[in-house]
């Protein structure tokens, strides 16, 4: 989650307007070394005795390729895309439509591409076979089959055809997105689907909705309407979003955010807002001693729980301002004997904090789904500890009463990487922090440095600790960027992310050749 310092507006939905290229379509690309130089780049057909084409040109890229003899694949017009698997229909359809070829039953026949289930290493892993004339690509799961059609679809958009041999890739992280502030910057449904095709030809398989905040909630609310503002996204836009998402194989994960964040829940009901002994009212803060709060977050979280039916809930849990004041339990005595009643003679408002959130985790995981909370919502020590099983969301090391990453990995934490040095994009750049640059991830980033610039220890570093990360937009200062700005400002950020998450080795590519590759496959 980002600072509360600086603060602006939300997401476009019913009825907003594309403002400067904000709609669904291609963004403006980038400018400089960002150009579309090259686009028309087209290997030669294979020459010389060995007859081995080019490996293929995909974001990010395949993991092992094995080149062999022969001309390859291209299309005709008697391609089809050939699937005798009903679960794969969608896929061979969205294919055809890709490369304007027709979509038939088998068996392929030279100049098909054939789609396929089978093989071993987890469902997002694929072969990719050219042979003959004909590409058959196997999945261990539906998933890897759809990442083996952005292959081919980006080697096509790139060389025109696909050189003779086999591709066997997979991604290192099972978690691999990107997290979109809707409560504070307008983004219109168009702009968001955008995102979820670009997304897709990515192998992002993670879209994360900022949902509400001090300034507004921004989904269409039926148990409580009077807390959502103008413009906001209906049911059926959502719906709409959820339904392109996963024909991506890509997750929404909703986000409602507490016990702080909450000023567009306040302002609906004044009576939930925390004060101080001074009587003053910090922002966003619900006072966590009212029942009534809790009531009213646990029924947005069951009815958006119900919208969004993917694996994951955000419960949000960072910046609760109780806690970030020097002295809690004197600042606000009312929460601290709150806490002493329920927890004990020991208990700090640092406790009830915590039980707040576990029982917000319990509500999520009624529903069948993980939670998932930032880091700063994790807190050292306590009577209350935070109740398992649950994600950290790591975003900073900048908050009050941080903590290393290492504490969480070390106490068996999974963690997700949102590290705010290189993967946080804050409209208007307050607070110290700088628009991310493509070049500085794809360089310097990889999915175990969480904190700062250095990475955790190797013993920590594997995928079984840090399950993935995601590329975070915030909407401090609403106004600072037009939705297509913004489109254009993370496109190559996104794409290094991608090629990060999807394999985080040294990668062979220089970044000038990164940004012709993209350029080239989009």
């Amino acid at each position: 989650m980002v600072t509360a310092l600086a603060l602006g507006g939300l997401l476009t939905l019913t009825g907003c307007g594309g403002d400067n290229g904000g709609g669904g379509g291609k963004q403006a690309r980038p400018s400089g070394s960002a150009s579309k130089s090259g686009s028309g780049f087209q290997p030669p057909p294979p020459k010389g005795p060995d007859r081995t084409g080019p490996a293929p040109s995909a974001v990010p890229a395949v993991r092992d390729w094995k080149a062999v003899r022969g001309p390859g694949w291209e299309r005709t017009r008697y391609t089809r895309v050939v699937t005798d698997t009903a679960s794969l229909a969608g896929e061979a359809k969205l294919l055809a439509s890709e490369l304007k070829v027709k979509t038939a039953q088998g068996p392929a026949r030279t100049g098909d591409i054939e789609l396929k289930r089978g093989g071993k290493g987890g469902g997002e892993s694929y072969s990719l076979t050219s042979r003959a004339g004909t590409v058959t690509i196997t999945g261990a799961g539906d998933a890897g089959v759809f990442y083996g059609t952005r292959t081919l679809l980006q080697t096509y958009r790139a060389q025109h055809r696909f050189a003779e041999g086999t591709v066997h890739d997979k991604p290192d992280r099972a978690q691999r997105g990107f997290s979109l502030d809707i409560a504070r910057k307008p983004f219109s449904a168009d702009w968001i689907e955008a995102r979820i095709r670009e997304m897709g030809d990515l192998k992002l398989n993670q879209f994360q909705l900022h949902l509400s905040d001090d300034q507004a909630v921004r989904v269409e609310s039926e148990t409580h309407p009077e807390v959502v503002s103008d413009p906001h996204l209906t049911k059926a836009q959502v719906r709409r979003i959820v339904k392109l998402a996963a024909s991506r194989h890509i997750t929404v994960i909703p986000e409602v955010d507490s016990p702080g964040h909450l000023g567009a829940v306040i302002k609906a009901h004044p009576d939930l807002q925390l004060r101080s002994a001074s009587g003053a009212t910090p922002r966003g803060a619900v006072d966590i001693g009212n029942p009534r709060a809790a009531k009213i977050v646990d029924d947005l979280l069951k009815e958006y729980g119900d919208l969004f039916p993917g694996t994951y809930t955000h419960l949000g849990g960072d910046e609760y301002q109780a806690l970030m004041a020097q002295d809690p339990e004197a600042t606000y005595p009312g929460l601290a004997k709150r806490a002493r009643e329920r927890y004990g003679k020991d208990a700090r408002v640092q406790d009830l904090t915590t039980a707040w959130l576990n029982d917000r985790a319990k509500t999520v995981r009624g529903q069948g789904k993980t939670p998932q909370l930032w880091n700063d919502g994790m807190h050292r020590g306590g009577v209350v500890k935070p109740s398992r099983h649950r994600q950290v969301n790591y975003w900073t090391g900048k908050e009050a009463g941080v903590r290393p990453p290492e504490e969480y990995l070390k106490e068996g934490w999974k963690v997700v990487n949102l590290n705010d040095e290189y993967l946080y994009y804050v409209l208007g750049q307050p607070n110290d922090f700088a628009y991310p640059t493509g070049q500085r991830i794809y360089e310097r980033w990889t999915p175990a440095v969480v904190r700062g610039t250095k990475p955790v220890p190797s013993r920590y570093a594997g995928p079984q600790h840090i399950l993935g990360g995601r590329f975070a937009v915030w909407g401090d200062i609403a106004g600072a960027q037009t939705q297509g700005q913004v489109a254009q400002g993370i496109r190559l950020p996104l794409a290094a992310t991608a090629q990060k998450l999807w394999d985080p080795r040294k990668p062979k590519e220089s970044w000038s050749g990164f940004v012709s590759l993209v350029n080239r496959v989009d």
